[in-house]
């Protein structure tokens, strides 16, 4: 199985980006294979990549993921072959379409059906890379504009149709679309005795597209901690899991409390999202069940971890992408070194 790391977050502002690009380093020379870029409000996802690039030798470097709402798609092919280019083709693009909060009131675009956005936004781009000319007519995007001076114009730089695309997508539909479109999945919310809810649907889209489960990378996973003290463990991740399913989206729209009540946890979802809704943040992280903050993390003991890589090896993951631990970069750094041995270690 691979291991995956991410960097940035929905707020990052570069506050630690020494110790953060010394992490990086040292996850490649450890041999993890992929590092993943976040953006919303704050740092961008493509500029540390870049710097990334210049700074590493065999990661793989993704955009995890990059908003196709704040670019249009001829620039984000662009932006992916550039990247290849500089990165000695390790570059992978991530691509999801965030929430209505951001892309309505960041970036002023219309969230209205964002599922038909991100296949049009995907099609435009692999003409790109394909280096074909650009010409396309959709409800979302039409290339070149109507009545205007503009024809239908080939990217210059060399054709790289095999530049890998992942998909950020939690809905049935959105799975499917995955399975049919994309070179890989980024999951959240997975967990392995539900993984159908998720692989069901990608296997459908997968088999439109002639091919099997076989031939896409799964990438899951959360927070890896050994320790013996398991009931603190669970406390220091009951937060991010209350804003997952609270404040991930709006009242309205959340893709994440979605994904957890198709797989039986409707209650739990629907009554910390309220509270969370309501202003009663405390309320909401007591509410979220100890079972859910388990099932989406490798936390635990050492034995505990082992049988939770089985379980995700077992459900056809391909690659866990995961968070380390630790009171200081050093910390979290010796935390990852340990993971990825022992993630390397299970067959």
């Amino acid at each position: 199985m691979k291991v995956a790391i991410g960097i940035g977050s929905a707020y990052y502002n570069g506050d630690d980006w020494d110790e953060l690009v010394d992490y990086t380093v040292a996850a490649d020379s450890m041999g993890v294979d992929y590092v993943w870029s976040a953006e919303a409000w704050g740092m961008d996802a493509i500029v540390p990549l870049a710097y990334l690039a210049a700074k590493t030798q065999h990661i793989k470097l993704g955009t995890g993921i990059m908003q196709i709402s704040s670019r249009v798609p001829p620039m984000i092919a662009m932006t992916a072959q550039s990247l290849r280019t500089v990165s000695n083709n390790r570059f992978v693009l991530g691509l999801g379409v965030s929430g209505p909060q951001v892309v309505e009131g960041l970036h002023g675009a219309s969230f209205a059906k964002p599922l038909s956005r991100l296949r049009e936004c995907v099609d435009i781009i692999k003409l790109g890379l394909a280096s074909e000319r650009i010409a396309y007519e959709g409800k979302h995007y039409v290339l070149p504009r109507p009545g205007g001076e503009g024809k239908p114009i080939r990217l210059s730089q060399p054709p790289q149709a095999d530049l890998p695309i992942y998909l950020a997508t939690l809905g049935p539909k959105a799975m499917e679309m995955t399975g049919e479109l994309a070179n890989g999945w980024l999951g959240t919310s997975f967990m392995p005795e539900q993984a159908d809810i998720f692989l069901e649907p990608l296997l459908r889209g997968l088999a439109k597209s002639g091919r099997t489960l076989a031939d896409i990378d799964v990438q899951v996973g959360g927070s890896l901690e050994i320790d013996d003290d398991v009931e603190r463990l669970i406390e220091a991740r009951r937060p991010a899991m209350a804003f997952t399913l609270g404040g991930m989206g709006s009242a309205k729209t959340n893709f994440y409390n979605d994904a957890f009540k198709r797989a039986g946890y409707a209650e739990a979802a629907e009554e910390v999202q309220a509270l969370w809704v309501s202003g009663d943040k405390e309320a909401a992280i007591r509410a979220v069940p100890d079972e859910m903050v388990l099932k989406t993390n490798l936390i635990g003991t050492r034995e505990m971890i082992v049988e939770r890589i089985k379980a995700y090896a077992a459900a056809g993951v391909t690659t866990l992408r995961i968070s380390t631990s630790g009171r200081n970069w050093r910390e979290r750094t010796e935390t990852l070194a340990e993971a990825t041995d022992l993630i390397h270690s299970i067959q």
